[in-house]
């Protein structure tokens, strides 16, 4: 791998993996033609099938346009893939292990929800951006508790890591979080259940940017 990429600001998306895969792959070959910032590999995969193939075919999509591609929790994977880092779904066991691991500079974020240690232990180890999840009831993101308005706004006292809020949002509700300080979204079912996953990523990109401005 070359230079480490960058996640920046903006619309971030997370895919399944157990949709079949031509659709699978049909989607983000519409949805990588809209300026995301990076995309996940949910930890949700079949139980048949090469899945490490099916990822070397994303990771190698989403390059050509530049994009970073992260596996969720599946840390290992960076010793056999070209992805560019790995989002956790809670505080890894020893993440100093991992790194030496990797021996690689590579993309590293975490979910949070209204446990601030997470934000100080995020910080305290120089990951990438936090995600808040989840910010609104979703059927995708069940397992997340709610996340307090008052939790968001006190992480920006602690970090000055990127913030991305997840969880039920749709770009009619964006305009919900404008008093709240994030930089980006993290979407699944609002772009890649849409039968227009491309239109449905302009939309959030869209109001991103108004919610910004």
């Amino acid at each position: 791998m070359g230079n480490k990429r960058q996640i920046y600001p903006g619309v971030y998306v997370v895919i399944d993996p157990s949709m079949q895969k031509e659709k699978l792959i049909h989607k983000l070959t519409d949805i990588l033609d809209e300026p995301i910032v990076a995309v996940q590999i949910w930890d949700h995969f079949p139980a048949v099938g090469n899945n490490q193939e099916l990822v070397a075919e994303i990771s190698s999509l989403c390059h050509k346009k530049d994009v970073p591609v992260l596996i969720n929790n599946h840390w290992d994977w960076l010793l056999s893939n070209d992805l560019d880092g790995v989002h956790f779904d809670s505080v890894p066991e020893d993440f100093d292990l991992i790194k030496r691991a990797v021996k690689r500079e590579f993309i590293a974020g975490v979910t949070c929800g209204n446990d601030l240690s997470v934000v100080r232990w995020a910080d305290n180890n120089f990951l990438d951006y936090i995600s808040f999840c989840s910010v609104f009831p979703s059927a995708t993101s069940n397992s997340c508790e709610l996340v307090t308005p008052e939790t968001i706004i006190e992480a920006k006292n602690i970090t000055s890591m990127p913030v991305f809020l997840a969880g039920g949002i749709r770009p009619e509700n964006i305009n919900e979080l404008n008093r709240l300080p994030y930089e980006g979204v993290a979407v699944i079912s609002g772009i890649m259940n849409s039968e227009t996953p491309g239109m449905a990523a302009r939309a959030y990109i869209s109001k991103m940017k108004s919610a910004h401005s």
